[in-house]
């Protein structure tokens, strides 16, 4: 197998251990496979540390990050689910409020330079606040955040152990949520094993046509190993005359951005439904009837799907069952991202 050119994020070292790169820096580790591109995100801020990593685990699944103390980060990303949330279509929050998008999966962060299915936020270490600060969703502020924090006994003691000083900021606490998020990281599906040439990573015929049709009619946006291309893209949904939500052009008041949302990684895609920016489609199949008969035609429609996408019944099929194989059980189930038991 190839191996990766060594360099360096920051001060963070970097060594290839097992057909992966490594980032060791203190205790705890951010690896990838060697055939992925270099993160987007610097390190530096972060301690890297075990203590950091579980505190950012309790504050994501701690609803005292709302106003009334009942909604969590972990409310609408599910770790069984991608870290995203399946029971709606459009996110939930504080007293029974809907928002006005499904909720996006938290996976690979790090290769990410924008968040949101608008790209609103550029940072991924000031992400959390958009949830936070949502009338919809948390209704909170960071202050307040902190004068809980700072009144928890169990808060000033997980801050202590990070940074050998109680007191919590905000700057630590939204600090402490990245070093969280930036590890969850999926990466060993059956496609992944497929391409490493691992054992149970051998792919049946139909697997592979399925991969061939994907390399032709998806991968230009949804491209590989990440699955996706970071770019916002219009895909001819018809407007949700509901929520009359025309995606990046509410960011930029660029015209050219209408209809326009982030393109998603299609990792663990199986568990991710429902799908698109609102939750308008309960199954894969209803998504692949969008891409072959459903297109709305538009001035800002993406160029790859000006053509027709056409498939025969037995194509989708196969289609269908190579997206399974990117399904990542351990990082599904990894215990390491679940609900902290103790402190």
């Amino acid at each position: 197998m190839n191996r990766i050119k060594t360099y360096s994020i920051c001060f963070v070292g970097i060594f290839i251990c097992c057909g992966f790169a490594v980032i060791q820096h203190k205790e705890v580790l951010f690896d990838y496979p060697e055939y992925w591109p270099k993160p987007a995100y610097d390190f530096s801020k972060l301690s890297m540390t075990e203590e950091e990593f579980q505190l950012g685990r309790h504050l994501f699944y701690d609803p005292i990050l709302s106003r009334d103390n009942t909604i969590s980060c972990a409310s609408c990303h599910l770790q069984a689910t991608g870290f995203t949330h399946v029971d709606h279509d459009l996110s939930h929050g504080i007293d029974g409020n809907i928002g006005t998008r499904n909720s996006m999966t938290l996976m690979n962060l790090a290769w990410s330079t924008s968040f949101m299915w608008d790209g609103g936020v550029n940072h991924i270490e000031v992400q959390a606040l958009a949830p936070i600060t949502s009338e919809d969703e948390m209704d909170n502020s960071l202050e307040a955040i902190v004068e809980k924090l700072n009144a928890s006994e169990k808060y000033k003691t997980l801050f202590y152990r990070v940074h050998n000083d109680s007191v919590v900021t905000g700057q630590k606490t939204l600090l402490a949520l990245t070093q969280f998020v930036v590890m969850l990281n999926s990466y060993n599906s059956k496609y992944d094993k497929y391409i490493r040439n691992e054992a149970g990573g051998e792919f049946t015929a139909q697997e592979k046509n399925g991969l061939e049709l994907f390399r032709t009619n998806c991968a230009s946006c949804h491209k590989e190993p990440l699955f996706t291309s970071q770019d916002f893209k219009n895909i001819g949904l018809a407007v949700d005359t509901t929520l009359n939500d025309f995606g990046r052009m509410g960011i930029t008041a660029n015209k050219s951005d209408s209809l326009k949302f982030k393109v998603p990684t299609l990792r663990n895609i199986q568990f991710t439904s429902p799908y698109m920016h609102d939750g308008r489609f309960e199954t894969l199949q209803e998504v692949l009837q969008h891409y072959t008969t459903g297109i709305q035609q538009s001035n800002t429609l993406a160029p790859e799907l000006k053509n027709d996408i056409l498939l025969t019944p037995n194509e989708r099929v196969d289609l269908l069952v190579f997206l399974r194989t990117l399904s990542d059980t351990d990082f599904l189930f990894n215990k390491r991202f679940n609900y902290p038991n103790n402190y």
